[in-house]
């Protein structure tokens, strides 16, 4: 449609040749769906008419037809703004009505466009509530592009809103890792693959970025081969020395109660001694047994023999004896080769960092660090040792250029366990500060687990974002609501009705609370985590015997 504007200026004068501007076309407004009865701070109960869902839900358009369903979306007239709302659940209003009453949480507000009557300008919050009487529409396909479009931050999407077909979901980058991240799911939900087209996402917006994976069981490795350095058991030389005193005593410390305390002063004395020794040490004035100075093992055992030595009663040789043995049995050992090898006593922190924390990244901006060959009785302090690498590196590099380091944890209730009694304290300590302090550092720390209750209480609670994909335990659900904002706890009632790959995602990493269904990644950049087709491998048959060898030969020589 076309209008004359005959008067085209702004002070009304006429002009000879006049203008003509289109006038956008009225677009068709759903009829209201019901009206507000009660208003709360957050939140509002609606009375919905029964006859008009029943229309919706035949709509083509996706979102109109879950309007006013649980996990949909209504909208609330306001004088010429929309209020947004998510439906969070539904009761029928009485036996005879035909109405049905439900439970909204607020997300934010837009103003109406005056041409076309479409939302724009919607942002998070609410600035005017409405009164009892108020209007309620459905929110169309539009409205929800408005509601969930992107802004000019920095951003990665990846996936699609539900329950639309086009509809970007996309994270904040920034606030995504500035505040720390959590992505929880029950086995099978798809949780490695979707933490795998996250870090994919985030490497392509980042080619120069940093970013330390502790991958457990060696499924990350075939998802990065083009874009990261992987390293394992094979590669990794990480240094014993490196060591802080309390990954020290975890190592070689073996005995319990009275005697730990006795053991643990004579190896922090024989320690500083070792570490003395080394010409890294000459000219420091604070020498401490935390000091990442190299030392050979042969100068510790010495210190210790030495130590023994000056003793008057051959029955007090004991803890000499304990510790000693314990640094010996480790030496000879080849599962510990690639930590406490003779070959590692070179200072090679400068060169271990450059390459472990991508500096310079040289486009491959992730380190996958394969735990899975490392023993288990010191893979709590492998992880300890490399998440406290990356703190102390943003505590001691403070006068430099910043350099952020992500640090991502798989199986996280591994390192951060809600029990405070077990082994393996040091990984819990840091990574507990990380996520305390790191922020203050430009230390982002990632946590993905399957079981976010046996996490350390406040852990979860200090991760700005959380993506929660389905959940199918109670206490897992209840922890999780739990750490979240008021405004979104309703939201996260969805989560067990999340079908695979699929999530919420609620915090500061998005604008509203959000449910998304994952983009597919490419077959050569998924993790080597897919469920076995039991119904299809117990059909074949063959070479059985040839397998089992070769797999006893591999399992004798320790080798994969």
């Amino acid at each position: 449609m076309i209008q004359f504007n005959p008067f085209p200026h702004a002070d009304g004068s006429e002009d000879s040749a006049p203008t003509i501007r289109p006038v956008l076309p009225q677009r068709k407004q759903q009829g209201p769906v019901g009206r507000v009865v009660e208003i709360g701070g957050g939140g509002a109960r609606l009375e919905l008419e029964l006859d008009r869902l029943g229309q919706l839900a035949v709509d083509p358009d996706p979102s109109v037809a879950l309007s006013g369903q649980v996990g949909g979306h209504v909208k609330v007239e306001v004088a010429s703004r929309w209020l947004l709302a998510a439906v969070r659940s539904l009761r029928l209003g009485s036996a005879e009505s035909a109405s049905v009453i439900a439970d909204v949480d607020f997300l934010g507000e837009g103003e109406e466009h005056e041409g076309s009557g479409r939302l724009v300008n919607f942002r998070r919050g609410i600035t005017v509530y409405p009164t009892p009487g108020s209007r309620v529409h459905p929110v169309s396909g539009d409205d929800m592009k408005q509601m969930f479009a992107a802004d000019e931050r920095a951003h990665i999407e990846i996936g699609t809103v539900y329950p639309t077909k086009d509809v970007r979901g996309a994270l904040y980058v920034d606030a995504l890792l500035g505040k720390h991240f959590a992505l929880l799911g029950s086995t099978g939900t798809g949780k490695s693959t979707s933490a795998a087209l996250i870090m994919h996402r985030i490497c392509e917006l980042a080619p120069e970025g940093h970013i330390v994976m502790i991958d457990p069981h060696g499924e990350y490795s075939a998802a990065f081969k083009a874009t990261g350095e992987l390293y394992n058991v094979d590669n990794l030389a990480m240094p014993y020395w490196l060591m802080n005193f309390e990954e020290h005593c975890e190592v070689f410390v073996t005995s319990q109660g009275a005697e730990r305390q006795r053991d643990t002063d004579i190896l922090a004395k024989c320690l500083l001694i070792a570490r003395g020794k080394n010409r890294a040490a000459e000219g420091l004035n604070k020498l401490t047994v935390d000091s990442p100075i190299p030392y050979t093992l042969s100068d510790l055992t010495s210190s210790i023999t030495n130590e023994m030595g000056l003793l008057n009663k051959a029955t007090d040789t004991a803890p000499y004896m304990r510790l000693k043995g314990k640094i010996d049995e480790l030496k000879a050992d080849p599962r510990y080769q690639f930590m406490f090898s003779g070959m590692l006593i070179a200072d090679s922190m400068t060169a271990f960092i450059g390459k472990i924390f991508r500096l310079p990244a040289r486009g491959k901006p992730i380190s996958i660090i394969d735990v899975s060959g490392v023993p288990s009785d010191i893979v709590s302090v492998v992880v300890a040792m490399l998440s406290r690498l990356v703190f102390d590196y943003a505590i001691w590099s403070r006068n430099e250029v910043p350099r952020p380091v992500l640090l991502v944890c798989e199986e996280a209730h591994r390192y951060v366990p809600s029990d405070t009694t077990g082994g393996g304290q040091a990984v819990r300590k840091v990574l507990e500060r990380i996520a305390k302090e790191g922020r203050k550092y430009g230390v982002a720390l990632g946590l993905i687990t399957q079981r976010p209750s046996d996490l350390a209480e406040g852990v979860l609670s200090q991760c700005g974002t959380i993506i929660a994909m389905r959940l199918n335990n109670e206490r897992d659900q209840a922890f999780v609501r739990s750490a979240m904002p008021e405004g979104a706890r309703g939201f996260l009632d969805t989560i067990p009705a999340l079908r695979n790959r699929e999530c919420i995602v609620c915090g500061e990493g998005v604008s509203i609370p959000i449910r998304v269904s994952f983009d597919d990644l490419e077959r050569d950049r998924r993790p080597a985590s897919s469920d076995p087709a039991f119904s299809e491998l117990w059909s074949q048959s063959g070479d059985e015997e040839a397998m089992v060898q070769r797999v006893v030969k591999r399992w004798r020589s320790q080798g994969r």
